[in-house]
């Protein structure tokens, strides 16, 4: 079943906590598809006046800033011993290399890779721990953490919240031509922060044999 038909069959409530459990588990450093479940209940909104996408965003930015303070504090009480153990949990995501391409970026950019992590997938997982395992100091990471969730979140809804509402309403005139035009809006606009998120972190440097 596609996640949005699931997420139909849920109450509004459930939803929002669904959304915050998520984003929240994936922000300390669980790899789970929050943008996926995000974008979804964003659509879903737009087409169902039950869900409240203020209430959706707000719940979206709480896990997301919650998920990072935890993972902040486990990462800075667990140390490298715990991105360890992450990488052999979860080779796929934690890998050495991914680790280290995560460790430049922070030594690099501090605060920015924790704000621009939110729009990547991988520093997305990594940022709250990594940054407690580099003991970036809290106050730095907490504005960050803060400003990127609200950024990331709040405009995540917010977009494709209203490229729905646009979509349904272009579709009722000019069948799927609307619906295409507005989907291929949204996507550009997701692509363009995605693109300067990435654009503000180092490329990988790949040792000398």
């Amino acid at each position: 079943m596609h996640v949005q038909e699931w997420l139909e069959t849920v109450p509004a409530v459930a939803v929002y906590a669904l959304v915050g459990l998520v984003i929240g588990l994936e922000s300390l450093g669980i790899p789970l598809p929050g943008e996926i479940i995000l974008v979804s209940s964003a659509l879903l909104a737009s087409q169902h006046g039950d869900i409240d996408p203020v209430v959706l965003g707000a719940s979206a930015t709480a896990g997301a800033i919650i998920g990072d303070s935890i993972g902040y504090a486990i990462g800075r009480k667990g140390g490298r011993p715990l991105l360890a153990w992450l990488g052999a949990k979860f080779p796929r995501h934690f890998s050495e290399g991914h680790i280290a391409t995560a460790e430049r970026s922070f030594q690099k950019w501090g605060m920015w890779a924790v704000f621009f992590g939110r729009f990547v997938a991988l520093l997305r997982i990594f940022a709250g721990p990594l940054a407690g395992v580099l003991r970036m100091p809290y106050w730095k990471f907490l504005i960050a953490n803060v400003l990127g969730g609200i950024v990331w979140a709040g405009g995540t809804t917010a977009v494709i919240y209203y490229v729905g509402i646009v979509a349904e309403s272009w579709l009722k005139r000019f069948s799927w031509l609307g619906l295409v035009l507005a989907v291929l809006i949204g996507v550009t606009s997701m692509l363009v922060l995605r693109r300067k998120a990435k654009k503000a972190t180092p490329e990988p440097v790949v040792a000398a044999e």
